[in-house]
């Protein structure tokens, strides 16, 4: 079956988004990483991984300096998904992106979100028009000629292959 293409075709309905505060496993828990996002126009990644998944942060962006960025992934108890969100905690990023993508090795996207803006200090999550990005079965990226360069979060809950009983 092949995936469903556009923004609007994998939102995730808001009785799910607590599913992604509850992610652990009995293996290995959810995990955080801090990481700079770094200016100068060069393409640079990030990556983690947690048992059998990864998931890798690319992007170039220009402007300023140095930002601090983290990384979580996590697992279902249940072990039927991955997720992995990369945001700035200061919520507001001050670089120009020219360019993003999140990638999940081991596991297919189920819903996928990129925002201008992460939610602090009583201010919510503002999402990226839906004709900026687009989602694939393993990615999240910008789309060229479309995305106006602002990006403080992404979010992607992805499917795992698990065997049935």
């Amino acid at each position: 079956m092949a995936a469903p293409s556009g923004a609007g075709a994998w939102r995730l309905r808001a009785g799910l988004v607590p599913v992604l505060l509850l992610f652990a496993s009995a293996e290995e828990g959810p995990s955080t990483a801090e990481f700079d996002v770094r200016p100068g126009g060069m393409v640079h990644s990030f990556s983690r991984s947690l048992g059998d998944y990864t998931c890798t942060f690319t992007y170039a962006s220009q402007g300023g300096t140095n930002e601090q960025w983290q990384m979580s992934t996590g697992v279902s108890e249940d072990n039927k998904l991955f997720s992995c969100s990369v945001w700035r905690p200061q919520g507001k990023s001050y670089l120009f992106f020219t360019q993003f993508k999140a990638e999940v090795k081991g596991a297919k996207i189920e819903y996928g979100m990129a925002y201008s803006q992460a939610a602090t200090g009583g201010q919510s999550d503002v999402p990226l028009k839906a004709e900026e990005f687009e989602i694939t079965e393993t990615t999240v990226a910008h789309k060229e000629g479309k995305f106006r360069s602002e990006l403080s979060k992404l979010v992607i809950v992805a499917k795992t292959p698990h065997d049935e009983l």
